[in-house]
């Protein structure tokens, strides 16, 4: 694969959504560009006018940007709205194109409805728990995903 080694990543931010103890999981289209047919996580990439336009937190600095971003992804995707954000992993990989992006995967609680609202770029979806993921066709290094939440989920209820 070809890459030019000064080449800027793209940034993109995938999340988990989680409701009742299950993640929430989407088909994408059989026409998409990367990964048809594959179950993915919604996210996006980042772009400047995903926080340009907003009041600055400090004189120079923008807090919460990804958070804001998978707010956005996760509502024009699948209808539903999020809160409570958590970090699970970073990835990067290199697209056909050559140009490296960087994944940054979150977690987040639905914050309202569990009523899906599918994006024409997805065409199914699924609320699973880790062993039902292992059924679908999912891109590579989500279920690992899965599992490190999962991990982190029982470390955390472990103190409780």
């Amino acid at each position: 694969m070809e890459y030019n080694k000064n080449q800027a990543h793209y940034v993109v931010v995938t999340g988990v959504v989680i409701h009742n103890n299950k993640y929430l999981i989407a088909k994408r289209a059989d026409w998409e560009k990367a990964f048809p047919g594959k179950w993915t996580l919604p996210g996006g990439k980042l772009e400047v006018l995903d926080y340009v336009l907003r009041k600055k937190d400090t004189s120079d600095h923008w807090y919460h940007v990804l958070e804001n971003l998978l707010k956005r992804e996760v509502r024009e995707e699948v209808g539903l709205n999020i809160k409570n954000f958590d970090y699970v992993a970073s990835m990067v990989y290199i697209r056909s194109d050559g140009i490296p992006t960087l994944i940054i995967n979150l977690s987040a609680e639905l914050d309202g409805s569990s009523d899906v609202k599918l994006c024409s770029a997805l065409t199914d979806f699924a609320w699973v728990n880790l062993e039902e993921a292992k059924s679908y066709d999912l891109i590579e290094g989500i279920y690992e995903e899965l599992e490190m939440l999962e991990r982190k989920i029982s470390k955390l209820n472990s103190f409780s």
